[in-house]
């Protein structure tokens, strides 16, 4: 599994395009019958995919997390992006469609990724974080989740946030998570943009079309950076980053943090204006 350092702002300052890239970009993870897993030193979570295709995949510990098994101290999110899935904790099988996301708890030994259908299959995203103690594995649809419409279309940014990992939602340790998917003519996400120092947090885009990119802005709200990111790609922001993004066609994109709380309004704001 590989690993991401944490990075000093200051040191940020110095980076070339190349190693913005290196540090905080996560690529290449979907690929067939595959699970793939970045650890991150940020609050120590995990970023993965599972892609099952022609066979059932099983989420299995890794040398560094000196673990018996994934879930031994942890706990996950995972919310599938593609067609009809299957995920099986502990003997315990949930139905997923597009968008739906499934929360398992500390101490699920057995975890096993399926797809309904060979042709349109599951394209599964987690999120993993430190868990302290245990709460019950649950299922939340789409259609179940809170929302919240934030923008309008006349800043190209009208967006429906979905929160399904929060306080008022699916119990968790530490982990947050949820999916905005941006509206037709919108390619602006969290504009105006905001840092959280009690919290790290990543982004996964998807649904974005061939061809097309995503320019993800990060760094300190007075000296920003970009990278040019592709579909099924992640990007870590550690606490002192803005995490603001906007595509060449729509999109859609997870969210996730884990950290000091568990607030979703825990945000220190930026005016538009005061960017640079």
């Amino acid at each position: 599994m590989k690993i991401l350092q944490s990075v000093h702002p200051d040191d940020f300052k110095k980076y070339d395009t190349a190693l913005i890239r290196e540090r905080f970009l996560i690529a290449d993870t979907v690929q067939k019958d595959t699970i793939n897993c970045v650890y991150t030193h940020y609050d120590r979570m995990i970023v993965g995919t599972a892609n099952p295709v022609t066979e059932q995949l099983f989420l299995t510990s890794y040398p560094n997390l000196r673990a018996g098994y994934f879930l031994e101290r942890r706990e996950i999110g995972i919310i599938n992006v593609a067609g009809q899935g299957t995920i099986t904790a502990d003997g315990q099988s949930y139905e997923l469609n597009k968008f739906d996301c499934l929360y398992i708890g500390k101490g699920v030994k057995n975890v096993a990724f399926s797809s309904k259908n060979i042709e349109d299959p599951a394209v599964f995203y987690l999120l993993s974080a430190p868990a302290h103690t245990t709460y019950p594995a649950t299922l939340l649809t789409i259609d179940n989740a809170a929302k919240v419409d934030a923008g309008s279309a006349a800043n190209a940014n009208l967006r429906t946030i979905n929160k399904y990992i929060h306080a008022d939602g699916i119990k968790s340790c530490q982990l947050v998570m949820g999916l905005t998917i941006l509206h037709a003519g919108s390619v602006w996400n969290t504009m105006p943009a905001h840092t959280h120092d009690r919290r790290m947090e990543a982004y996964f885009y998807f649904d974005l079309p061939d061809g097309q990119k995503i320019v993800h802005y990060m760094g300190e709200g007075n000296e920003t950076r970009h990278i040019m990111m592709n579909n099924y790609e992640a990007v870590v922001s550690p606490p002192w980053s803005i995490h603001s993004g906007c595509g060449t066609a729509n999109y859609n994109f997870i969210w996730g943090m884990a950290g000091e709380n568990m607030d979703y309004t825990d945000m220190d704001p930026i005016a538009i204006t005061d960017l640079r």
